[in-house]
């Protein structure tokens, strides 16, 4: 559905075949330039992904904003949080292929208080 409906569409359906709920807002339905599609669906999935196989969340939310010349994807769960991006190859993958695209990622993960993934791209 990503290319054909864009990142609004695919997102949603992503977050109906999650193994966990996820709540899905925010998410402008007007189309983004493709590769800033890709890298947040990529980003969003790698991120349920790891949320499913070591958060031990019971939910995750992800939203998506765009203001100030900046799309804003944000992925957070309520798990036991810990996640380092020195410590394993996926979100190292995520940050390069954020950074690609002349962005930045943050992850928030203090241990016990859930993890929040952050990716910031420019529009222009």
């Amino acid at each position: 559905p990503l290319l054909s409906l864009g990142v609004h569409a695919a997102l949603h359906a992503l977050a109906a075949r999650a193994p966990l709920p996820v709540e899905v807002t925010g998410v402008p339905r007007e189309r983004l330039a493709a590769p800033l599609e890709a890298a947040a669906y990529y980003v969003v999935a790698e991120a349920i992904t790891n949320v499913a196989k070591y958060a031990h969340a019971s939910s995750a939310t992800v939203v998506v904003g765009r203001s100030n010349g900046t799309a804003t994807v944000t992925v957070s769960d309520d798990g036991v949080g810990g996640a380092d991006p020195a410590g394993g190859s996926g979100l190292r993958g995520l940050a390069a292929r954020v950074e690609a695209l002349n962005g930045r990622l943050d992850v928030d993960s203090p241990r016990g208080g859930g993890t929040r993934i952050t990716a910031e791209f420019p529009l222009a």
